[in-house]
């Protein structure tokens, strides 16, 4: 891994600073009630430097974009030989839910976005643009040309699949019985 220089690494401890600040204040006081010029005091930077680093006030939440696409990508590709996408998914998943959950604020972080219309709404578009890519390295995977249907509809499903998923105390049951589906179809989960 490369070292990252002095200014990389200012930029990224000045980007911490601010996602912490807006976590610590939203948390607090609601994301209603918390204005950016406050947020950017308590991080010690100016509000353009806040809108350098995250362009919405709802990005202050939602910092770890690029790293869940990653984590989406590599979950399809580095699977274990013979394991299928939807069960490689569907793993993931299931381990994501677990990280999170273990999380000291993720209970106090999930209740202020499921309670705040603005940022249940950011959190989901957010999610969703990881669509286009996974469904492409699906694609890839199966040899399927990049725009396959298929692999569009399961990238889809599977990313909507999570809040059915992380909405559950039985998780790994139920992500079991969404990831069935779709890896068997609804057919073969039907009895005649």
């Amino acid at each position: 891994m490369t070292e990252l220089g002095r200014r990389e690494r200012k930029k990224l401890q000045t980007r911490q600073s601010i996602a912490d600040a807006a976590l610590e204040l939203f948390l607090a006081r609601g994301f209603d009630d918390v204005g950016v010029k406050e947020i950017a005091d308590r991080a010690d930077v100016s509000v353009t430097t806040l809108f350098k680093h995250f362009p919405s006030k709802e990005a202050l939440l939602f910092d770890e974009d690029e790293e869940q696409e990653t984590a989406l990508v590599d979950a399809v590709r580095n699977r274990p030989a013979g394991q299928s996408i939807p069960r490689a998914l569907r793993d993931h998943f299931v381990g994501m839910a677990s990280g999170h959950a273990d999380h000291p604020l993720f209970v106090s972080f999930h209740r202020l976005v499921e309670s705040t219309p603005a940022l249940r709404e950011y959190e989901h578009r957010m999610w969703m643009r990881h669509q286009v890519r996974l469904a492409r390295v699906i694609a890839g995977e199966i040899g399927a040309p990049e725009d396959d249907v298929r692999c569009a509809a399961l990238a889809r499903f599977a990313l909507e699949a999570r809040d059915v998923i992380f909405g559950r105390e039985d998780r790994e049951r139920v992500a079991d019985e969404v990831f069935g589906l779709l890896e068997h179809g609804w057919a073969a989960d039907q009895q005649s």
